[in-house]
């Protein structure tokens, strides 16, 4: 399951991303359209500043705004920041690897081989999947690019 920290930054993106090229938004009328806390809000835009994604601005007309073009930032980048990994098991991550604990043989083990294949697809989808994508198709299409 996604935190909310992490569904919160991808709304936050998205709509910056709809205003790209617009100028800043400031934080109030982001958390205002997608209903996420300003406090909580204002920690996660901290972050995908230091991130490198966002910048900001000060003053009356200031705000925040992507550093990037929507079709450069992908949400492996998001989740990976937030959770930490995309693997549901340690032992198939690729930036968060722990020997299984369960496994007498890990090479061998079947259920590794299963999770290693749905991260790996995980992975794929994710890295493929921009905010381009996500603010270009109409919510009831499937705004994901075929693997």
């Amino acid at each position: 399951m996604l935190s909310k920290k992490t569904r919160y930054a991808m709304l936050a993106l998205i709509n910056l991303a709809r205003n790209y090229e617009k100028g800043t938004t400031m934080i109030s009328e982001i958390a205002k359209s997608e209903k996420i806390p300003q406090r909580f809000l204002e920690n996660i835009l901290l972050e995908l500043k230091k991130l490198g994604l966002l910048g900001s601005k000060l003053g009356k007309s200031g705000g925040y705004y992507l550093l990037k073009k929507p079709e450069e930032i992908n949400l492996a980048i998001i989740v990976r920041h937030f959770e930490g990994t995309i693997a549901l098991l340690y032992c198939v991550s690729e930036k968060a690897y722990q020997p299984c604990e369960f496994c007498k043989n890990e090479p061998d083990c079947t259920i590794r081989h299963v999770f290693k294949d749905i991260r790996d697809y995980s992975f794929n989808l994710l890295s493929r999947t921009t905010l381009k994508d996500l603010i270009e198709k109409p919510a009831n299409q499937n705004p994901i690019p075929e693997i």
